[in-house]
């Protein structure tokens, strides 16, 4: 049988292919760190969903592995590719087909940018509530494959929360269609849900209808700093309004944007918490977010001007670009009950300190997903041992406080080694009896996720 880049070379369009070297190496590889050893046999770039269909029910035919990439902008390695590993890039799967603001809806293909249809909404009125902090280059359909969350999840909820229905192509290239257009609906079991999340291992995403809300009407936003990292989580913790953000940064963070950005947050404080309130009763819930705050804080700030708000806001999002001037980053993804966020925080200080690793702690405080960031030598050929053994003990710590391995960024490669810690055997084998179903031949995204 002849191999799958020669099957699809007939029968799809000559620009769809791409086999050169530079392609290959630029699809390789997402965010996260991880380096695959080898290079993906080919890229392909399907233009409709009949053309996703294509790819597949070859790679089925041949028994060629297909790894989905959106931007490549995922955390856990779940995009990466290696030798004979075909990649399907939905980057020109880019429309959005329909926005209705009647319906408060909008269908979009998966390569849409997640901030370019949050601008589409907000032309009615409207948002797209899901904000990761790659909002600007992520991909709708990268959202979906890790259910992405973000710093508006505090209030918002994640990725899975805005999504209403699915268009999906199977391994075996049957296209089928899941969920309604409508909020409300409890036919049959809930794939949607299941899809979203499911890191490309059950099927391709080739549209979407998400759910679109108002736009707040007012926004106030309120900026602390704090003596220690742990003062700034207890306060975060104690919050008794629902914040629409709230995100933390430690000194090594600070440090961190200062250095790149040209910024000076570290000389305020040890630790920064930037939260938000919107809607009608902004102002009155950020008077009582300023009066909490400043029971722990050194410095509290309130603004409804845009422009400051924005600034802060840009300072949080290039936090992690600028932790990547200092050197490779092993990014992690827990998450823990609100109640036992500055435990988590004082046990990652001291996990990094016994370990003598390098570690800042970035947060979306408002719902105890913490990102603890490794940084090593770019010139690392491996992670070193003892960075591993850190953020092991960091999972473990996870759990035991009640939390979990991944709040947003998935399980990838990275994770897959303690899945089993928190899942239990018979919840782990449950849920690779669902893979085998939905993709009995093992080719879509193989070795990730579960």
């Amino acid at each position: 049988m002849r191999d799958a880049s020669a099957r699809l070379a007939e029968r799809l369009p000559a620009d769809r292919l791409l086999l050169d070297e530079e392609s290959l190496r630029g699809h390789r590889h997402d965010r996260s760190g991880w380096e695959p050893a080898g290079l993906p046999s080919a890229v392909v770039v399907p233009r409709s969903t009949a053309e996703v269909r294509t790819v597949l029910e070859i790679a089925g035919e041949t028994g060629t592995p297909v790894v989905v990439r959106g931007a490549g902008t995922g955390l856990s390695g779940a995009a990466t590719a290696t030798d004979g590993e075909l990649v399907l890039s939905t980057a020109a799967l880019n429309a959005i087909t329909e926005l209705s603001a009647a319906d408060q809806l909008a269908v979009v293909q998966p390569g849409v940018v997640t901030a370019e249809l949050d601008r589409a909404a907000g032309a009615h009125g409207l948002r797209y509530p899901p904000d990761p902090a790659s909002v600007e280059i992520s991909t709708v359909g990268g959202n979906i494959a890790t259910n992405a969350g973000g710093l508006r999840c505090a209030k918002y909820g994640v990725t899975r929360d805005s999504v209403l229905g699915l268009e999906v192509v199977l391994a075996d290239g049957r296209v089928v269609r899941t969920g309604r257009r409508t909020v409300k609906g409890v036919t049959g079991y809930d794939l949607t849900g299941l899809f979203v999340g499911s890191e490309g291992t059950l099927g391709v995403v080739t549209s979407a209808v998400v759910r679109l809300r108002p736009a707040p009407e007012a926004t106030a936003t309120i900026a602390a700093f704090f003596d220690t990292v742990e003062k700034a989580a207890a306060a975060a913790a104690n919050l008794r309004v629902q914040p629409a953000i709230a995100e933390l940064l430690d000194a090594a963070a600070l440090e961190a944007v200062d250095a790149a950005q040209g910024t000076s947050f570290r000389a305020r404080g040890n630790a920064f918490l930037l939260v938000q309130t919107d809607g009608h009763g902004a102002a009155a819930e950020a008077e009582l977010v300023r009066a909490t705050l400043a029971r722990y804080a050194t410095d509290v700030e309130v603004t409804t001007d845009p422009a400051v708000a924005g600034e802060l806001l840009t300072a949080r999002r290039l936090a992690l670009p600028s932790l990547e001037k200092q050197g490779r980053v092993l990014i992690e993804d827990i998450a823990v009950p609100r109640s036992r966020l500055a435990e988590a925080v004082a046990a990652i200080t001291g996990i990094t300190r016994q370990h003598g690793v390098t570690a800042a702690t970035l947060a979306h405080a408002g719902d105890g997903n913490l990102h603890p960031i490794f940084v090593i030598d770019r010139g690392a050929a491996e992670i070193p041992g003892p960075v591993w053994a850190a953020a092991g003990e960091v999972f473990a710590t996870a759990l035991r406080l009640g939390g979990t391995l991944t709040g947003e960024h998935g399980v990838g490669i990275l994770k897959r080694k303690w899945l089993g810690d928190e899942l239990g055997p018979d919840t782990l084998a449950l849920q690779r009896s669902v893979k085998q179903l939905f993709d009995p031949q093992g080719i879509l995204n193989p070795g990730k996720a579960i």
